[in-house]
């Protein structure tokens, strides 16, 4: 590659990779309010919480516009190297991802709204829990895309099987409260389909990991495969192997 041609890729590569870190950024603060909003509904933030995110929605939608762009832009440039090539990969999974936990936390935003205009009830004890380990998640997950740290995107996919167990336990929790006391049906409702949002936040901070570690190692990890990080990344042969098969 001439050196022109390299100071280019250069540049448009290091524009991906920050807009990439200010659309993560901007999604993780709209799922920290919505968490906030979600566990303390009633107080006079929640309004002002949910009221932010509605108002970054269309921006992040913007945003993942714009990475889809500068990464075809790239990717018409040719001759890229490999690490190029899996940076680009993982940006476009990982731009979808960050896109998708935007709208979960407007999903949650709306179940605030329809919460505080019915009478107070208590949430599920385990909420509170399952919200700080998705916080958690978040936060490890999109420091792993920043700095690419495979250690802090292992910790993520860690975690994941914790989240799963507190939705669980929530949906055991108030779906026994509703067959007992029919009058919680409403507000037990709009608590299960927020802990299935934390949830799936939960889930696309497991494929951001996932993505990190491809971008970094080029390991694909993804469906549970692979996840031994000291391994060394598989060669060509052995991927190929994947698709042999006898012929009749």
């Amino acid at each position: 590659m001439a050196p022109a041609a390299k100071e280019a890729n250069n540049f448009y590569t290091d524009t991906l990779v920050n807009y990439l870190v200010s659309m993560a950024r901007t999604v993780e603060g709209a799922v920290n309010r919505s968490i906030l909003a979600l566990l303390d509904r009633h107080s006079p933030q929640a309004g002002t919480l949910v009221s932010e995110i509605f108002y970054n929605e269309p921006r992040i939608n913007e945003m993942e516009i714009v990475i889809d762009e500068q990464a075809v832009k790239l990717l018409r440039g040719g001759a890229l190297p490999e690490q190029s090539i899996r940076m680009i990969v993982a940006t476009l999974r990982i731009n979808n991802d960050l896109e998708r936990m935007g709208d979960l936390a407007v999903n949650i935003g709306q179940r605030v709204i329809a919460l505080t205009e019915m009478p107070p009830s208590p949430a599920p004890p385990e909420l509170e829990p399952m919200s700080a380990a998705v916080r958690a998640m978040v936060s490890k997950s999109l420091g792993a895309l920043i700095y690419r740290n495979v250690d802090l995107a292992n910790v993520v996919l860690q975690s994941d099987d914790a989240v799963d167990r507190f939705r669980d336990a929530v949906f055991e929790r108030l779906l026994a409260e509703m067959s007992h006391r029919p009058e919680t049906v409403s507000s037990n409702v709009h608590f299960v389909l927020a802990s299935r949002y934390l949830e799936r936040i939960a889930d696309h901070c497991t494929n951001i990991a996932e993505d990190v570690v491809y971008w970094v190692r080029g390991l694909d990890v993804r469906h549970g495969r692979g996840r031994d990080l000291d391994a060394p990344p598989p060669d060509e042969a052995a991927a190929a192997s994947v698709f042999d098969g006898d012929e009749d």
